[in-house]
């Protein structure tokens, strides 16, 4: 042990006072092993010992080092503080022999301030690791949450454009097939227009599946293959549901409708395809009017309004799916978007959309 041949040749201190240094200096060096539970307490407790005796000096120096790496700069600053200031003392009661006293007092010091020096250098380390990991952590969960919602709003918005345009396709399939199926002594011309919008339906639908296939396939859900619908096609998307038997009325007053930008014109269009399925399929036989007017800097308003169905509708199945996506794609466009039931038992789409 440290200093232990120093106290047993020390010729002023008796036997049994260098018997009790040295057992002082290993019952310190025993209490090294619990410096990670309590370190605050251990260098306390060296205190008091390393006054005493000379070979407890090893594990005041251990227990200050691992005080200076487990605790915060406070708790080292005012336990060296007592112990910086109580080291003369102990050089003055136990001078070394082959050093002056103030020779002494000085390399000790300087001893205890590089050992706790070195502690805070590897507490600073530490910590500067575990700030790095803890850094990289959280880059990597925000990663994987930005990937988690990218990936969710490209689900949306394929769910939203396989909703707007299949629906719209399949109960044009519906009334037609339903309306052969309940006159089956229909005139020849008249079931073979039928048939030819059944067939015309089928091949678009596909055509629409094909091409929302190939979106997932290339994981943009705004990249499609086919021309997107405007603001033009609204008559023509009129037209498709006067043919399946709708009574269907455009009343289309926009300013400059060349100037519509696309991306408004084909919101319009999803709002307005929507629209007329929810009214074929809920209101069937009511007259439908689709009303559109805007001009640049006034934005586009669009309303698609029904009274109330002739005679009692069966209940049609729904998930509301189609007017939750009408309402993200309006506000992802920033307009806004009303729906509900009027006092006569009608049903109204109302929808604003910039025109920038």
């Amino acid at each position: 042990m440290i200093g232990a041949d120093e106290v047993s040749k020390d010729p002023a201190i008796a036997k049994s006072l260098a018997d009790a240094d040295q057992l002082i200096g290993a019952l310190a060096c025993a209490a090294v092993w619990l410096r990670r539970r309590w370190p605050v307490g251990l260098a306390v407790a060296m205190l008091p010992v390393g006054l005493i005796s000379s070979t407890a000096g090893g594990a005041s120096m251990v227990a200050f080092f691992t005080l200076a790496v487990h605790r915060p700069f406070r708790y080292i600053a005012w336990v060296g503080g007592v112990s910086f200031a109580i080291n003369p003392l102990f050089y003055w009661w136990r001078p070394a022999p082959d050093l002056p006293y103030v020779a002494s007092v000085v390399l000790s010091t300087l001893l205890g301030v590089a050992i706790i020096g070195w502690g805070m250098f590897v507490r600073s380390q530490r910590h500067l690791m575990l700030s790095l990991r803890d850094r990289a952590r959280r880059a990597e969960t925000e990663a994987a949450l930005r990937a988690e919602q990218a990936q969710r709003l490209a689900r949306e918005a394929i769910a939203r454009e396989m909703h707007d345009v299949l629906a719209h396709r399949l109960t044009l399939l519906s009334v037609h097939a339903g309306a052969l199926e309940f006159r089956p002594d229909a005139p020849r011309d008249e079931v073979v227009r039928a048939a030819g919008v059944i067939r015309e339906s089928s091949h678009e639908a596909l055509q629409d599946l094909r091409e929302i296939i190939g979106v997932l396939r290339a994981g943009d859900p705004d990249d499609t293959g086919r021309p997107q619908p405007t603001l033009a096609a609204l008559d023509t998307l009129v037209a498709e549901s006067q043919e399946a038997g709708m009574k269907v009325g455009l009343d289309n007053r926009v300013t400059e409708p060349a100037s519509v930008p696309a991306s408004v014109g084909r919101t319009a269009y999803r709002i307005t395809q929507e629209g007329l399925t929810n009214a074929r399929k809920h209101a069937p036989g009511a007259e439908v009017t689709v009303t559109v007017a805007g001009a640049p800097g006034d934005g586009l308003t669009l309303s698609i309004r029904n009274p109330a169905p002739p005679g009692d509708v069966p209940p049609v199945p729904g998930s509301g799916q189609g007017l939750i996506g009408l309402t993200e794609r309006t506000t992802l466009a920033g307009g806004r978007l009303e729906h509900g039931e009027e006092e006569d038992g009608g049903f109204q789409l109302r929808a604003w959309l910039p025109w920038g």
